[in-house]
């Protein structure tokens, strides 16, 4: 039906717009309870929906942007976010958006943006699911270990430990950052920033899918703090983000205004959320996440190199980025209900009792 569709002028496409608005308020719910922009998920699911690629990565750092910035208040009340370490970050974060941004301007002039940026998706959610999971399962045998050993299991206890030999590494300056209980040089941060910040501009992505657990892992915030922290530095770098990418005509306004009525509402829920999961419960979700969208973007690749599958296998890849962003919004959705709940029954418990 032709009143499903609405045209998006710059890009000249139809867009099927129940699509965007489910994209909006589900990548905020989930983008709220993660700690990150959700782009690893909208830029491909834009693509899937009609959107050329360039258009697609444009929109959805614009998008990003302003849905970042809601959730951050939100964790911010909760003390989730380290301003100091966030705002260093940002410089690095902004040399990289725009060093990708022009890598993707090349891309489109030769032709090659579809199938490089699909691909570079592929590799990096991969390492990312792998890097989460073996991450579980080393935290997992460590409790093991300390069970049989009679010993108290230790709630902060990580599986990598990456930044422990990372903080070593004392260039000048360094820097204290209380609210993430971290010391280290302030180059680690700008590093990981500079590198997370290309791939925001040659992906699509907030940087906050490698940004959060290199917060984690790298740097050595808690995984709350790490949350929290990333919000607020994809809200800022975003907006440069979404700057470059107007100034290069790759924006579709019209596609990321509707997307973010729906993740006003949706980061609100999942920035609350994390108060009733544990830190290694959010890593968990995430890794379902990243697996499932990794699989979506394997259909798209096969479906371009096999015309007689394409479109069987582009439905499907559609199916699975809404089933995906529906289902984990709707887990998150029922975590915060009955979260408020539990918290509500206490409440009323210590009336009575007092």
């Amino acid at each position: 039906m032709n009143w499903f569709y609405v045209l998006l002028p710059i890009a000249g496409v139809h867009v099927w717009w129940p699509g965007l608005v489910i994209l909006g308020l589900g990548v905020g719910i989930i983008g709220g309870f993660f700690g990150m922009g959700g782009a690893w998920m909208v830029t491909p699911a834009l693509n899937v929906l009609g959107l050329p690629m360039a258009f697609a990565i444009g929109t959805d750092i614009t998008h990003m942007a302003g849905k970042s910035l809601i959730s951050t208040m939100r964790h911010a009340k909760f003390g989730n976010v380290d301003y100091k370490l966030a705002l260093i970050m940002v410089f690095g974060t902004v040399g990289g958006l725009e060093i990708g941004a022009r890598n993707i301007m090349w891309l489109e002039r030769v032709g090659k943006i579809d199938l490089y940026v699909r691909c570079g998706y592929l590799v990096l959610l991969t390492g990312i699911a792998w890097l989460v999971f073996a991450d579980v399962l080393k935290r997992r045998n460590k409790d093991r270990a300390a069970r049989a050993a009679g010993r108290t299991v230790d709630q902060l206890t990580t599986g990598i430990e990456w930044y422990k030999t990372l903080q070593q590494i004392k260039i000048p300056p360094v820097v204290n950052f209380p609210r993430a209980g971290v010391r280290c040089s302030v180059w680690l941060p700008v590093a990981v920033a500079f590198f997370t910040g290309w791939l925001a501009g040659v992906l699509g992505i907030g940087g906050g899918l490698i940004r959060m657990p290199s917060l984690i892992y790298l740097i050595g915030c808690p995984t709350h703090v790490a949350v929290g922290t990333d919000l607020f530095e994809i809200a800022v770098s975003g907006l440069y983000g979404a700057a470059t990418y107007s100034y290069k005509g790759r924006v579709e306004l019209w596609a990321a205004f509707i997307m973010l009525i729906g993740a006003a509402v949706g980061a609100q829920i999942g920035a609350v959320a994390t108060k009733y999961v544990k830190g290694y419960g959010i890593r968990i979700f995430f890794g379902f996440a990243v697996v499932g969208c990794d699989i979506s973007i394997l259909m798209k690749i096969i479906a371009a190199t096999h015309p007689s599958l394409k479109s069987v296998l582009d439905l499907s890849a559609t199916i699975l980025v809404m089933g995906l962003v529906s289902l984990l919004s709707l887990f998150i959705v029922m975590k915060f209900v009955m979260g408020v709940r539990e918290e509500l029954a206490m409440k009323r418990e210590a009336v009575l009792v007092a």
